[in-house]
């Protein structure tokens, strides 16, 4: 029995590094593409574009995991049926959901590691694409970060570099901010401090400015500058969540909190990653129904068909959820493990006559 067990794992191992190999393969070549369509006009080292699409690959894969998951399984079950191994099984006393449950311990410990320590490296990797990558656009000029000193800001605009610290945000306001203002030769011009400032437009409206202004102070009850930044693009300033470790989403999610800016996206993440290695059972516990349902049918095309449509489905189910997940129309804790116990349903519903198959 043993030796069946180590057969099976081992298949199924080799069955998802081809399955993985091959979409890592399909989405290098897609982001190469992308990468020298960017650099088409720009002069840089011809080994930068595959670099930045190596680099940024990494973390599109980790992202189609579930994908990988549920099309491995279903290659696994197909060399199976094509070798009638698995009537060998049968005959030795393993039934098949003895079958489901050694795919299913296998799935949970690679998600264990995928998320320990896959999803670190990609995360790193996805913040070192991110950086090289600005230094070619004009993103470089504008910068934004929040620390537990709160938010700041680099501005570049009309000739002018801003550097804003805030200590907090309320809805379309900026509380205890303070801006200093410099020329191209980043001489300080004047410094400004405000409680409050409308950020609502790319027109700051700073109420009761106390500006210093070489050696004068005064006061302007509103006093308005240009940004380019506003509200709305602050709040998606780091919705890049992907190129952060786990413990740099808990920095982050703390600093947040200290900065009174809503947590919601980030709490949404962290539930999601928690979520992966039941996922990933769960899909493939279905994908292995599907497969023992299906094992009649001869054409292996009907089967991925099957398969491909099945894991369309469930992507935007789960997508669906998640994006009422992020715009606070349904709890964190339903947007994520709703459409888990779902899908855990729809298995229990199948799985009762399993071993007939």
């Amino acid at each position: 029995m043993t030796t069946y067990i180590k057969f099976i794992i081992i298949t199924f191992l080799k069955s998802f590094l081809n399955i993985f190999l091959v979409m890592f393969s399909l989405v290098l070549i897609l982001n190469l593409l992308s990468e020298l369509d960017f650099f088409k006009e720009i002069n840089v080292n011809t080994y930068l574009p595959l670099y930045l699409a190596l680099l940024n690959s990494i973390s599109h894969i980790f992202e189609m995991l579930p994908f990988i998951f549920l099309i491995s399984t279903q290659f696994f079950f197909i060399n199976f049926f094509k070798n009638n191994e698995l009537d060998i099984f049968k005959y030795s006393g393993l039934k098949n959901i003895n079958i489901i449950n050694i795919l299913s311990l296998t799935t949970f410990l690679m998600g264990i590691l995928f998320i320990a320590l896959f999803y670190n490296f990609s995360s790193s990797l996805k913040n070192i694409y991110l950086e090289l990558k600005s230094s070619y656009t004009s993103d470089d000029k504008y910068l934004a970060v929040i620390t537990n000193n709160g938010l700041w800001i680099k501005d570049k605009i009309d000739g002018k570099t801003l550097i804003i610290n805030s200590n907090k945000i309320e809805n379309n306001f900026l509380v205890e901010t303070f801006i200093s203002e410099f020329d191209d030769n980043f001489k300080n011009i004047r410094n400004i401090q405000s409680d409050k400032v409308n950020i609502q437009n790319n027109e700051w409206i700073i109420k009761n400015a106390k500006v210093y202004e070489e050696n004068i102070s005064s006061e302007i009850k509103n006093l308005k500058i240009k940004s380019n930044f506003n509200f709305e693009r602050i709040q998606t300033l780091f919705s890049n969540l992907s190129s952060l470790s786990i413990l740099e989403l808990l920095d982050l999610k703390k600093n947040y909190e200290l900065l009174g800016y809503s947590t919601v996206k980030v709490d949404v993440h962290l539930h999601k990653l928690s979520s992966y290695p039941i996922y990933f059972i769960l899909i493939v516990i279905f994908s292995s129904i599907i497969m023992f349902n299906s094992k009649n049918f001869k054409s292996t095309g009907f089967k991925i068909i099957i398969g491909l449509f099945s894991s369309v489905v469930i992507y935007y189910v789960n997508n669906f959820f998640y994006v009422l997940g992020n715009t606070e129309r349904i709890a964190i804790i339903v947007a994520i493990w709703l459409p888990l116990l779902i899908l855990s349903f729809i298995n229990m519903l199948m799985i009762r006559d399993i071993n007939d198959k």
